[in-house]
């Protein structure tokens, strides 16, 4: 039966399973659902009705919370258990919200399928929209067929700045895809770098105390920005690098490969790269290339050798 929740007592307002629903948003199946496998509180029974009350609503929204940030619901058994046994919540919490916040200050905006035909020349026709909202650089603004979510403003600044520079949408696209996967593999190395060297020792726990989640916590606000810092420095450092080869390469500019010593860097096509992250990890691939390379060398070698002396055997029989 449904209808307005049950009259208040001093404990708060009491809800029939029906109401609950209504006022959480979940249903009434998902609700006994719930209920069977230990994540909301039994109700009191009165006569042939079960009753809940504010904690039940408060604890359906934490699990929905939960399951929106990507939660299975083992692991939010586990998170309300430890909360049921006394352990505070808080940090772990805390926590949550600090990964699952905004990793940017940059803010998103909102744009219309005339204002991106302004911006791109009126090149943005359906099937580069599709393109991207399928790379997520555009969403799609449900009931509002002409107006577009821009999560990055700067992302699509830069995408406008090289198509008037010239590149084709389609070029873009494709760069942007061959990007993202490359800063997507930085990505997953530094979170296995800092969860090895540092949030280890936070993480032990299953779940976490709720000290060890608030020093977490506190430990990623601090790491956050240096995952940034380093790309933009060695990003810095190798476009400066590369720029300066392409242009001597096109100026004519003869400059020896091993002048001035030490390393220089190499592009290897991708599939190369990664073939030897398969075969010895990501963390090998520059030693495997550098022993690899210097094996050719003196394979090469032994065969000029070999040939030399190939060379002047014949010779000598000839005389």
């Amino acid at each position: 039966m449904s209808g307005a929740p049950a009259a208040k007592d001093r404990t708060g307002a009491e809800y029939r399973i029906e109401d609950l629903a209504h006022a959480s948003g979940a249903t009434v199946r998902t609700i006994r659902a719930y209920q069977d496998r230990g994540l909301l509180p039994t109700p009191e029974r009165r006569g042939r009705s079960n009753v809940y009350r504010e904690t039940h609503l408060a604890r359906l929204r934490q699990i929905a919370d939960l399951l929106e940030r990507g939660y299975t619901l083992a692991s939010i058994k586990e998170l309300l258990e430890a909360w049921d046994a006394g352990r505070g919540l808080g940090g772990v919490l805390g926590l949550v919200a600090e990964v699952h916040g905004p990793w940017t200050d940059e803010e998103a905006d909102r744009i219309s399928r005339q204002e991106l035909e302004g911006l791109f020349g009126g090149a943005q026709g359906d099937e580069a929209i599709a393109e991207a909202v399928e790379l997520g650089v555009l969403e799609r603004v449900p009931g509002r067929d002409e107006e577009f979510l821009v999560p990055s403003p700067q992302e699509l600044a830069v995408a406008a700045e090289l198509h008037a520079a010239g590149i084709p949408l389609p070029a873009i696209s494709s760069h942007l895809r061959e990007l993202r996967g490359q800063v997507e593999h930085i990505a997953s190395r530094f979170l296995e770098f800092t969860t090895e060297h540092v949030f280890a020792r936070y993480l032990g726990h299953r779940p976490p105390t709720d000290s060890d989640a608030s020093e977490a916590a506190a430990m990623v606000r601090r790491l956050r920005p240096l995952a940034q810092q380093s790309v933009d420095a060695e990003l810095a450092r190798a476009m400066r690098t590369f720029a300066t080869r392409h242009l001597h390469h096109h100026l004519g500019v003869r400059r020896s490969a091993i002048e001035g010593g030490g390393s220089r860097p190499v592009l290897l096509p991708a599939r190369t790269t990664q073939a030897v992250q398969a075969l010895v990890g990501p963390e090998q691939v520059a030693a495997f290339v550098t022993a690899a390379t210097e094996r050719e060398l003196q394979a090469r070698a032994l065969d000029t050798l070999a040939s030399s002396q190939r060379e002047r055997g014949i010779v000598d029989e000839l005389d």
